[in-house]
């Protein structure tokens, strides 16, 4: 370690990953223009059909964005936002969808959403209860290359962060499939004991931390 850089917990900006409990999290401890988790899985094959999953645990009430994955022509290709208390928004193409879910401050919440572009339908899990089922950008494709970012809403390709909307808190469980899952199968990522296979999952997970501000990071995570 660099001893020009002080302690790890003197860093303004730092961002962390900690064994809490035995489970493993990505802990985004204060708001931030520029930490993020960039998650280093290269997707190689345009997607017609996807689910994202992750736990997040936070006392927010603004604005803040958990799952970002951007293209070179579109900055929302996906996301997974949550405006305020109870409402999420997944976003498909630059469009999106609100489901309303019971507040929960102080308390842990795994989500899941699903899309697929022959149909447009949307499935989203909260706690491994489904919501009714909704329409969104039938016939779409979800571009590549991609960037990927946990805690930040990406405006640009790997960037145009803005501090309002970062996430703060903890996030973990996160998992992404080229396919639908059944309410079964969300359940079970939920608990983390998924059998389908991922394009990246968490019991093998790639990311990389990132500040921006030159903070020294370290990760307990791998």
């Amino acid at each position: 370690m660099d001893g020009a850089m002080g302690p790890l917990w003197l860093c303004l900006l730092i961002l962390t990953a900690l064994l809490d409990l035995g489970s493993s999290v990505f802990v985004f401890p204060r708001e931030s223009q520029s930490a993020h988790v960039q998650v280093t899985a290269k997707l190689e094959k345009p997607l017609n059909n996807f689910t994202v999953c992750l736990k997040s645990y936070t006392d927010l009430t603004r604005p803040y964005s958990l799952f970002s994955y951007a293209t070179r022509k579109q900055s929302n290709e996906i996301l997974l936002f949550k405006p305020k208390p109870g409402q999420y928004e997944f976003h498909v193409g630059n469009q999106f969808l609100s489901f309303r879910v019971p507040e929960t401050l102080g308390e842990a919440e795994h989500v899941c959403a699903s899309w697929e572009s022959s149909t447009g339908i949307v499935r989203f899990w909260s706690n491994g209860k489904p919501w009714p089922r909704k329409g969104l950008q039938k016939g779409y494709t979800v571009g590549v290359p991609a960037s990927i970012v946990l805690g930040q809403d990406q405006d640009s390709f790997g960037g145009g962060f803005d501090a309002k909307q970062s996430f703060v808190g903890e996030i973990s469980s996160v998992y992404m499939w080229d396919m639908g899952l059944s309410t079964t199968e969300a359940v079970s990522a939920l608990y983390d004991t998924s059998e389908q296979t991922p394009l990246f999952g968490w019991n093998n997970f790639p990311y990389k931390i990132a500040s921006g501000d030159g903070s020294r990071l370290r990760s307990s995570l791998g």
